[in-house]
């Protein structure tokens, strides 16, 4: 049975066009798997990782006093969800040409050594495998890919980090200037292998 995972990073709520595609490729995807199951998560009140956190993060569970475990308790949601994936499916604005606050929260939660990366003596090791990501990214004026794309080459980095190798990016960028983006991120949408 697949499994999909759903991120909503846009301050915009109900009225996100990256919301509006993460659900149509969600759609997509339930429509060549009629068993999978879809949890979502809106990123926009995830707390920002400061000191106390990341010590709880850290720190083994069976070692947490029980503050840190109150703290740690949504990293450590985040990331059984994202073991739990067989797909992640990510609504991404551009926010003055990065990733939102609120999605670079989840990053950081989510990056966890010896649980969603372990080091090696050849550099870092994503341990989230046999997981695919679709993200869909919008923006009014940066394009995708563009020198003024910061959000793009972040998450991609991000995910393969993690382990997933495979990221396709439906793109609804330059909306200011191409009204009809978020149409062309529509038909890529229809066009998404569901493998």
């Amino acid at each position: 049975m697949t499994h999909i995972i759903q991120l909503t990073s846009s301050a915009a709520a109900a009225d996100s066009i990256t919301t509006s595609l993460a659900d149509d490729v969600v759609a997509r995807l339930q429509g060549e798997h009629p068993d999978a199951t879809v949890s979502v998560r809106d990123l926009t009140d995830l707390p920002v990782l400061d000191n106390a956190r990341l010590v709880a993060n850290n720190t083994p569970a069976d070692q947490r006093t029980p503050e840190q475990h109150e703290l740690a308790a949504i990293a450590d949601e985040i990331v059984a969800e994202i073991h739990a994936a067989d797909v992640l499916v990510i609504g991404v604005p551009i926010y003055n040409f990065g990733v939102p606050s609120s999605l670079k929260a989840w990053m950081d939660l989510a990056a966890r050594a010896g649980s969603t990366f372990r080091y090696t003596d050849d550099g870092p090791k994503g341990l989230v495998t046999g997981t695919r990501a679709v993200v869909a990214i919008s923006s009014g004026g940066v394009g995708l890919r563009s020198e003024a794309d910061h959000a793009t080459a972040h998450l991609e980095t991000f995910l393969t980090f993690l382990g997933i190798e495979h990221v396709d990016i439906i793109d609804a960028t330059g909306l200011l200037f191409d009204p009809t983006g978020a149409d062309r991120a529509r038909t890529q949408i229809a066009e998404l292998s569901a493998a």
